[in-house]
């Protein structure tokens, strides 16, 4: 079954406000040398009210470290940018982590972000997403749905197209997730065009 909205109600769009802390952990996180730079910058952040949502080191047109910063209500500004790429840079420079010259963009985490938390499944409930496990549900470890928000220690979504056996809706353990990532679409820009008014 293909459909473009789910045969039973979902959660309010955009959930109901969701209360977190700086310090709340991350489900989602780096290896190598993205994990290093994200264990640099993290608390350096925390310090200055901010929180890390993701690191990515990447070589096009010579390497580039991108940060991806917010607030704790997940807001990001240009200012809070410059703030955040005047704090981390020295601390960088200070424990080095990557050999040779990069260039650091330090931005929000956009509109399609990634889901790192888990307070983000809760904030964005309601909302498209795609999800990727480091171990099957179901027999599969890709996703596609409507983010149903958290139940103990699981994550859900109502999928968009229901598995051959007529599953509608799947739950998996929140630290089994390996990716998981916003859809950009006319909902959410709408949802992000009222945040932006208010």
């Amino acid at each position: 079954m293909t459909a473009d909205t789910p045969d039973t109600p979902l959660p309010p769009l955009g959930g109901s406000p969701v209360e977190t802390d700086l310090a709340e952990p991350r489900i989602v996180s780096e290896t190598g040398v993205d994990a290093r730079v994200a264990a640099i910058v993290a608390p350096v952040l925390i310090d200055l009210g901010y929180r890390l949502v993701r690191v990515r080191l990447f070589g096009q047109n010579g390497l580039t470290l991108q940060i991806f910063a917010e607030r704790a209500d997940g807001g990001m500004t240009v200012e809070d940018c410059e703030t955040v790429s005047k704090a981390v840079s020295p601390a960088l420079d200070v424990d080095d982590p990557i050999s040779g010259a990069y260039h650091l963009e330090v931005s929000s985490p956009g509109i399609d972000r990634p889901l790192v938390r888990r307070s983000d499944f809760d904030r964005w409930s309601g909302f498209e997403a795609k999800i990727e496990l480091q171990v099957p549900v179901a027999g599969r470890k890709r996703f596609r749905g409507w983010l149903l928000g958290t139940r103990g220690e699981e994550g859900g979504v109502r999928l968009l197209q229901s598995l051959e056996d007529g599953t509608q809706e799947i739950w998996f353990r929140l630290d089994t997730l390996d990716e998981a990532k916003l859809v950009l679409n006319d909902a959410l820009i709408r949802e992000a065009l009222r945040q932006n008014r208010t």
